[in-house]
């Protein structure tokens, strides 16, 4: 006998657990009498069709139903990954099977590309999987209960491309996720839910994204209270709003990207550390005046708008503790649109006492580009990494400031540093992290 045949029963399981498919484990019994009945008894299974012909998904279907029936050991985790239409038919079935398997972890993602019948997932998902700890659907259909059983031990919940029976279930699902810690949700363009609302106390971590392809009125949006949360993720570039309903003392890291209305959000996080902020529209009541983010230590600002140069003052002002400052211009603008900078009567504390990083990406070289970037290395006492890169094809256009009169005013080791960025703009990309030895904090 061969030694891996002589490990023990948990080991060989925990060996098996690693094979990609249920198809991979089921091999196994050929081996020896030894490997015979282990595969009954994997705690982990995924079942894949991506191995089987259009022409084999009854045999697909057939071998999932006889590898649940045959199972012998309680299920711990398991995973459909399914394209072909002719076996999506089955997975009430299956998922009925798994209940009565107990299982933690259950995953059921179909690939729409390839199959066009919608998948409705059975009430049962509700009313048997009280030991759910993980539960991950992309591109089904949830089908309606008049009431939902309480989700006592879901801590991970994932929402991909589901379509639900209304808005209101989906505010009584959330609400009876009572531990619920982790929420992924993207929504689709037919979804039948306007506002997505997730009241939940208990969660840490919330990502809430709608498609570039979903129709957005004033009236679509995410409404939030959620306390607890120490991760905040919402991207929605096509329209609608964000209601924060209560305050995020505990958050740490924000990205906020969207199209409208981001004051309220900034509001409700003023305790965030990290912040990534994309505003593809910018108007002057999007930034929450009186706020101020004591603990903001990194900053990502993102924008095409003329007047995003006032935002990021305003950040700054409101930052006294920032010690990484990204910007980034995802769209060029015409020569006609050009941004507005007025440098302020007062330097903004990080400046004076904190800012250690400073990078930007982008950079175009334009006349009020070069005032800030001069502005931000005069008055950054603390500055130990410039990053500065650009589309540009034209190196040449930003060189002339290394010899222009507004660095002359920049002590000198920061104007050396910044002469020798711009002398090697030949390259487009301009990091010193090497020499300076200093982590990225944005990465």
């Amino acid at each position: 006998m061969d030694r891996i045949s002589q490990l023990s029963d948990t080991l060989l399981l925990r060996i098996l657990s690693e094979l990609p498919t249920a198809k991979d484990v089921v091999a196994t019994m050929v081996l020896s009498k030894r490997w015979l009945p282990l595969w009954k008894s994997v705690p982990h299974i995924d079942f894949d069709d991506d191995s089987y012909e259009d022409t084999d998904t009854g045999r697909f279907s057939r071998f999932v139903d006889r590898s649940l029936i045959l199972h012998k050991a309680p299920i711990e985790t398991l995973h459909f990954e399914l394209s072909q239409t002719s076996t999506v038919a089955d997975i009430g079935i299956w998922i009925e099977m798994a209940v009565q398997r107990h299982v933690r972890d259950l995953s059921i993602n179909i690939d729409c590309t390839s199959s066009t019948t919608p998948v409705t997932v059975p009430r049962s998902l509700y009313t048997g999987c009280g030991m759910l700890v993980n539960l991950n659907l992309t591109s089904v259909t949830l089908t309606d209960a008049s009431t939902l059983p309480s989700f006592s031990t879901l801590k991970y919940l994932y929402l991909v491309f589901v379509k639900y029976p209304g808005e209101e279930f989906v505010r009584r699902l959330l609400f009876s996720c009572g531990v619920l810690e982790h929420l992924y949700v993207e929504q689709c363009f037919d979804d039948n839910v306007t506002i997505f609302t997730v009241k939940v106390p208990s969660l840490k971590s919330a990502i809430l994204h709608k498609t570039q392809d979903r129709y957005i009125d004033d009236e679509d949006g995410f409404v939030i209270d959620a306390p607890s949360l120490e991760l905040l993720d919402v991207y929605n570039i096509t329209g609608g709003f964000c209601t924060i309903e209560s305050a995020m003392p505990n958050i740490v890291k924000a990205n906020v990207i969207v199209n409208h209305g981001p004051s309220e959000i900034l509001s409700a996080i003023t305790s965030v550390k990290r912040l990534y902020l994309c505003l593809p529209s910018y108007s002057k009541d999007a930034y929450p005046v009186g706020s101020v983010f004591h603990r903001l230590v990194c900053l990502k600002i993102c924008t095409s708008e003329i007047e995003w140069f006032n935002l990021l003052m305003c950040v700054l002002k409101d930052s006294p503790s920032l010690k990484a400052l990204k910007l980034e211009l995802f769209c060029v603008r015409d020569e006609e649109q050009r941004s507005c900078w007025n440098e302020p009567s007062s330097v903004p504390a990080c400046l004076l006492s904190s800012l250690e990083t400073f990078e930007w990406v982008n950079y175009e070289g334009t006349e009020e580009e070069k005032e800030v970037v001069a502005f931000i290395l005069r008055s950054g006492r603390c500055l130990k990494k410039v990053n500065i890169s650009s589309e540009t094809t034209t190196p040449t256009r930003n060189l002339s400031a290394c010899t222009h009169s507004r660095f002359l005013g920049l002590c000198s080791t920061t104007f050396l540093l910044f002469s020798y960025v711009l002398a090697c703009h030949y390259s487009s990309v301009l990091d010193y992290s090497e020499k300076l030895d200093y982590l990225d904090p944005f990465g």
